[in-house]
């Protein structure tokens, strides 16, 4: 950030006065400009014994396999963005049950949640960010070419919590230690 988006100064990066973190302040206007890590939000879409995988059109990781997500819009519940992301992607209307996993990436400053969806009429096709969709059974997933660890994460954990059909919320915190401060 170089400018204030308040009054269209120059801002610095320093700790204000009462904070206990570096933050882009303006010191014309006093604005300080937090910088608040991004929900992506998105489904694990299922049909029979089958899940719904998207091929990515996009970067980053284009031709890569992943569940339906994407960012959390404003004024938007993380359900409801996990439906419009299904839709958006796959093409797919999904009744969504529970949340099912979170991951916390810091070092992205984002956080993941995956929430466990039906599709309801087994319908989807590729949207635009999409190349192609597909569904899998356990045998099938392409393993190697999934887009983010985090989706290898909450498939792993669905089919092993399959058998039980229990599905209790998984959480983790993906820590990478970068060598350079996130600005």
């Amino acid at each position: 950030m170089n400018y204030c988006s308040n009054c269209g100064k120059s801002v610095v990066y320093k700790i204000p006065a009462g904070d206990n973190r570096e933050r882009y302040l303006c010191e014309y206007c006093n604005t300080i400009h937090y910088q608040n890590p991004r929900i992506v939000t998105g489904c694990l879409p299922i049909w029979q014994d089958h899940v719904l995988l998207c091929k990515r059109a996009i970067a980053p990781r284009a031709g890569r396999w992943t569940l339906p997500a994407g960012f959390l819009e404003n004024g938007e519940t993380a359900q409801a963005g996990a439906i419009r992301e299904t839709r958006e992607e796959a093409c797919a209307d999904v009744t969504v049950s529970n949340l099912y996993t979170v991951f916390s990436l810091p070092h992205i400053s984002q956080i993941y949640l995956f929430f466990l969806a039906e599709l309801r009429d087994g319908k989807f096709a590729a949207g635009e960010e999409t190349l192609e969709a597909a569904l899998f059974d356990e045998a099938n997933v392409p393993w190697d070419a999934l887009a983010f660890p985090v989706v290898e994460e909450t498939l792993q954990h669905y089919f092993e919590d399959r058998p039980t059909n229990r599905f209790p919320v998984h959480t983790r915190d993906i820590i990478v230690h970068r060598k350079e401060p996130l600005r």
